[in-house]
């Protein structure tokens, strides 16, 4: 018995087999197109993702059996909004992502109007253009055609995963899960349901929304002749920061991870009681099994990481590859006194500043290459750091897991264990996003039995043990926070 999961991340789709002994028999991936069509603007063409999804699983099926397929599990980047025609299933403008900044001014007006404190009170989070709700405000003042037909019916709103399903289903399922829809700025945290409030005041036709349904369970059945010929239940959903910590198995209070991927996320289970947060931390929902019980979290959520990286490989052009960034960092032994405050579209928790901008500190004529990309693995690590310092007391760590794919850096991971000053753990297996999607959608179908089955699949690859001075990384982090605050602003004008 195996279960396929598909992976939709920010720049590409990855699609992986997953056994019932918990390992990867087989791997697709394929990137697609990101657009910027203003400074602060990110757009993906859906179909571009669609045919990504097709492609990394066509990939994945020439390496295994698909006769050996239970389920199909869905795992996707969260709060990018998505438009279709219900029936044709064809978009008729392109997706925008959860990294565009375009909504910060709605965000502010609806800040002036006093409406913050509610939002936050009924959702967990916060105005900020991070989150779906405004995104679609957005598309309702400025695209009034297109927008009408969303209030006539004829086209469907979601998240990524109900745009899959959709495409996977030809057409015949509109759903999403609770760890989805709880980014949206619509969705009622406590009772699990969209909420009627809240779809009046961002101006959101409820009945275009899709159904929240539990995130694992018989959700969905493919339609073979849509999905690389396959006819299986689509019996899991998660949003990707939910799925990775679900794939690390944090199924106790308390348990903690963080995936270093575009972005990077902390998420700390709270169990079935939702924990606030007085320091910029978000309460969001984790998942909710079948017997309708909800599981929250507190995360943090830090925009550009991994981003950073890609932007030394494409905009700058001074590292070939991401995995190149190891070697060149560790050809100099600290950075210099160069700190990189990656805010390059803004500054996400806990300090949540969409007018903030990348900014780089402390060049000088022995400025090298190396120590920017130093710079940049350390902004990696003092982000986390940024998050780990605001949870609340209950929630202290003792230990860090990690996951994604920066987490393969060892410079970075031995990084983050010094200025956290807490062991950082790596799982043999580091695609825990995906991982998570198959062992929400095994559990749908019986692969697994019970959570309990699923801790057993977990095994430590390394463990990263604190190896300087604290008062040292201390410093550090202090010099960190002055650039930080030097970054804040910029783009006001």
């Amino acid at each position: 018995m195996s279960v396929l999961a598909i992976d939709a991340g920010t720049t590409g789709v990855t699609a992986v087999v997953v056994t019932a002994e918990g390992t990867i028999a087989a791997k697709g991936y394929q990137e697609f197109a990101q657009h910027f069509p203003r400074p602060g603007w990110v757009e993906h063409s859906p179909e571009d993702i669609w045919q990504a999804t097709l492609e990394a699983t066509r990939a994945a099926l020439r390496q295994h059996d698909r006769s050996d397929l239970e389920a199909v599990g869905l795992t996707n980047q969260r709060e990018t909004v998505l438009l279709w025609d219900r029936e044709t299933l064809g978009a008729p403008r392109r997706a925008i992502v959860w990294q565009d900044r375009r909504t910060a001014e709605i965000c502010t007006r609806f800040r002036d109007e006093g409406h913050e404190e509610r939002v936050a009170e009924l959702t967990g989070l916060r105005l900020d253009p991070y989150f779906s709700g405004t995104k679609l405000a957005w598309l309702a003042e400025h695209e009034p055609n297109t927008w009408a037909l969303v209030e006539s019916g004829r086209y469907a709103i979601g998240t990524v995963d109900s745009y899959l399903v959709a495409r996977m289903t030809r057409g015949t399922w509109h759903v999403t899960d609770v760890s989805n829809a709880s980014r949206t700025l619509l969705l009622d945290l406590e009772t699990g349901e969209w909420s009627q409030e809240l779809c009046s005041l961002f101006g959101i036709p409820r009945d275009a929304l899709p159904e929240v349904v539990p995130s694992w369970g018989e959700i969905a059945t493919t339609d073979p002749a849509s999905f690389c010929d396959l006819e299986v239940p689509i019996a899991g959903i998660l949003g990707d920061q939910n799925s990775a910590l679900f794939g690390q198995t944090c199924f106790e209070v308390g348990e903690s991870k963080c995936t270093y991927g575009t972005g990077s996320f902390i998420l700390t289970n709270t169990g079935p009681e939702m924990t606030r947060s007085e320091a910029g931390l978000l309460t969001t929902a984790a998942w909710k099994s079948p017997s309708g019980e909800l599981t929250y979290a507190l995360e943090g959520a830090i925009f550009v990481t991994g981003a950073a990286v890609q932007w030394l490989r494409d905009g700058l052009q001074i590292v070939g590859s991401a995995a190149e960034s190891e070697a060149i960092a560790a050809t100099v032994d600290s950075s210099e006194g160069v700190v990189f405050v990656p805010a390059l579209t803004g500054l996400g928790a806990p300090d949540w500043d969409p007018h903030a901008r990348g900014t780089v500190l402390g060049i000088t004529r022995g400025t090298t290459r190396a120590h920017l990309v130093r710079a940049t693995l350390e902004a990696i690590a003092f982000e986390v750091r940024d998050v780990v310092d605001t949870l609340p007391a209950p929630a202290s760590l003792t230990s860090l897991k990690v996951d994604g794919g920066a987490s393969a850096n060892d410079l970075l991971c031995q990084i983050q264990a010094d200025l956290l000053g807490v062991p950082v753990e790596r799982p043999e297996i580091v695609e825990t996003t995906a991982l998570g999607a198959a062992f929400v959608a095994g559990l749908g179908v019986g692969v697994w039995k019970s959570v309990e089955d699923l801790r057993e699949t977990w095994t430590l690859e390394r463990r990263f043990e604190p190896a300087v001075d604290p008062a040292e990384a201390d410093a550090a982090h202090r010099r960190w926070r002055e650039a930080v605050e030097r970054a804040k602003g910029w783009a006001t004008g």
